[in-house]
């Protein structure tokens, strides 16, 4: 996606040739280019034991992975914590990094990591979290949205195992 107007100073940009680079949108007054932005958000894979924790939000019937947007200067890792932290009251584990994709319906890069939680007895929903489940690895794969971001992360995840 082309930004239209510097992020900076709100001017209009143009595309300028920029060696070895292409058309990049350049702005006249910061006498800057400005590459393209997107989102960033991470998706966890939550992992207690041997079962997986899918969740349902915003009134959706289907179940899908833990996700946020990342904050800006927020390392991807400090996100997941923060995510699940906030959502799910679990303090993070161990965190794995598996794979990223972007989402152009919302303009994301997802990156997706696997986090373990070793303890579970303060699980709390925060208001953005309408219902949970711990599923097995199978029925993980069963239950999580169909075609979605998720699923796919959640194929990859176990097909490597």
């Amino acid at each position: 996606m082309i930004q239209n107007f510097c992020n900076e100073c709100g001017t209009k940009l143009y595309l300028k040739d920029l060696d070895k680079e292409g058309l990049i949108p350049f702005c006249p007054k910061c006498q800057k280019f400005k590459f393209p932005m997107y989102n960033v958000a991470v998706s966890m894979i939550v992992k207690h034991e041997d079962k997986i924790l899918l969740i349902k939000q915003y009134g959706n019937p289907f179940y899908v992975l833990v996700a946020g947007y990342v904050n800006i200067k927020e390392a991807l890792e400090d996100a997941c914590v923060r995510e699940l932290k906030e959502e799910m009251n679990l303090d993070a584990g161990c965190i794995t990094f598996n794979r990223t994709k972007y989402y152009e319906k919302s303009d994301t890069l997802m990156c997706n990591f696997t986090v373990d939680v070793a303890d579970i007895s303060n699980l709390a929903m925060n208001e953005e979290v309408d219902s949970y489940s711990w599923f097995s690895f199978e029925d993980a794969l069963k239950n999580i949205k169909e075609n979605s971001l998720a699923k796919y992360f959640l194929t990859e995840y176990i097909n490597n195992l």
